[in-house]
């Protein structure tokens, strides 16, 4: 069995720390905005979003392999990883709700859209009816097309 160099295991924890503290920062601006319905912000935050979620797992992965590395990690640090990771939670939760709440509205609003779409389309449309002949009370199957990416 491999001897355990706490020093490094502390060092990872730390390491740790610094990237709980840089997601919980960016969840905050990124809450901030989806509450201030700011999508320009948010989508600059996609890309640092990423790296540091990527950067979160890699080092929550390590410890959950490791977890008998925690058992003898300096004690104040340990207690530090447990708040910031119950913050962090917190804000996480909160991120997702927001998330949910403004892709259901921004589902509404299209399904909304698609809908007056549909009525003045049928409203304004004409067609042929089955005989050939020129109907304007026809237009109830009417061609439309949708974009869904807005």
């Amino acid at each position: 069995m491999q001897e355990v160099n706490w020093e490094e295991v502390n060092n990872k924890i730390a390491d740790l720390l610094d990237v709980i503290d840089e997601f919980a920062d960016l969840l905050e601006k990124e809450n901030a905005a989806l509450k201030a319905f700011d999508v320009e912000a948010v989508g600059n935050l996609f890309e640092q979003k990423a790296k540091t979620v990527g950067a979160y797992r890699s080092m929550s992965a390590f410890f959950i392999k490791n977890q008998n590395y925690l058992s003898g990690a300096n004690a104040e640090l340990k207690a530090e990883l447990k708040d910031a990771s119950k913050d962090l939670d917190e804000l996480l939760k909160e991120n997702e709700l927001l998330l949910k709440t403004r892709m259901e509205t921004s589902k509404n609003v299209m399904d909304t859209i698609i809908n007056i779409a549909k009525v003045t389309n049928n409203r304004n449309a004409t067609s042929y009816g089955a005989r050939g002949n020129y109907s304007p009370q026809d237009n109830s199957k009417n061609a439309l097309a949708i974009n869904r990416t807005l």
